[in-house]
């Protein structure tokens, strides 16, 4: 099957994923019971409908704690591939509660511009501040994994609008202590809700192209197939399939026809060629080449069935 280029992360960067995910966790929970009680107290909508966010938080931190935690699970007979694909299912599942969260705080907003409530902003104040204060030390913690872990990042743009949408509610709690105005925190929320959308689909679309093993875009099927049929020894490539395992992996199968009955040894040789170039110049790690002679198949680079 050819030597596989493995990219070996250090298990201690994703025991440390681990970790600032359960440290979110834990804190969200905290800030959830804060504001349940401060809601109650103040008679606040605004804090019982931010301390739902806080909760949905925390039920999508555990979603991606536990598929942080799957993905390091070996492989097995019924497992061939492990848990290697919980990660991207964990980020679609984020991405789509983080579309259904932005279409609820749409509806709140709307709701709330139309009859504005007079509450108790001194409670208010202070409670969205020690919201602020725990999601943004969440989303500091996640922030360096979110940009390369589709996981991490839908875990992390929980975090982060809920950041925002406590910022509103100070801006709104400030300004009906001072100015009594009290519009400005459903326009932000309804801002909020619209860049939640804008971000939650990206990760939708990026998520689902893995699932439905589409080729990534950063790889061009036909200049690779015409790269490998440049060598000398093959006659033509066919049968070709590129997709993504995770973040980590992408893989290629293809049939190669041979110009010459070669021997097993001089196919390796080939191998290792073809492996080298797809590998330094599209990063495919996994290469896996089907050798033919004369054998009597579909000839399309892509095999329609």
């Amino acid at each position: 099957m050819g030597h596989h280029h493995s990219h070996n992360h250090s298990h201690s960067h994703n025991d440390l994923k681990s970790r600032n995910l359960f440290i979110s966790i834990l804190l969200n929970i905290l800030i959830t019971v804060a504001q349940v009680i401060g809601g109650i107290l103040s008679g606040s909508l605004a804090l019982l409908s931010d301390a739902l966010h806080n909760f949905s938080d925390v039920i999508s931190l555990i979603i991606s704690y536990v598929a942080n935690g799957l993905s390091k699970k070996k492989a097995s007979f019924h497992k061939t591939f492990g848990y290697k694909r919980a990660e991207i299912l964990a980020a679609f599942i984020n991405a789509a509660t983080l579309i259904v969260v932005a279409i609820l705080l749409i509806i709140e907003a709307v709701e709330r511009f139309q009859n504005p409530q007079e509450i108790e902003s001194n409670l208010v104040i202070w409670l969205s501040l020690i919201a602020i204060l725990g999601n943004g030390f969440s989303v500091l913690l996640l922030k360096k994994d979110s940009e390369v872990n589709m996981n991490m990042k839908s875990a992390y743009l929980h975090l982060f609008t809920d950041m925002m949408a406590s910022v509103a509610v100070l801006i709104g709690g400030l300004l009906m202590k001072y100015y009594e105005v009290f519009w400005v925190d459903s326009v932000l929320t309804f801002v909020i809700a619209l860049y939640l959308i804008w971000m939650g689909f990206d990760l939708l679309k990026n998520s689902t192209k893995v699932l439905m093993l589409f080729t990534p875009d950063t790889v061009p099927i036909k200049k690779i197939v015409d790269e490998i049929n440049a060598f000398e020894s093959i006659k033509n490539v066919h049968h070709v399939h590129v997709w993504q395992l995770n973040e980590e992996e992408i893989h290629l199968e293809a049939h190669i026809d041979f110009n010459e009955d070669i021997t097993l040894s001089q196919f390796d040789a080939v191998l290792h060629d073809i492996e080298d170039l797809v590998f330094d110049k599209y990063d495919i790690n996994h290469v896996n080449i089907q050798p033919e002679f004369g054998k009597d198949d579909a000839k399309d680079v892509i095999v329609q069935d």
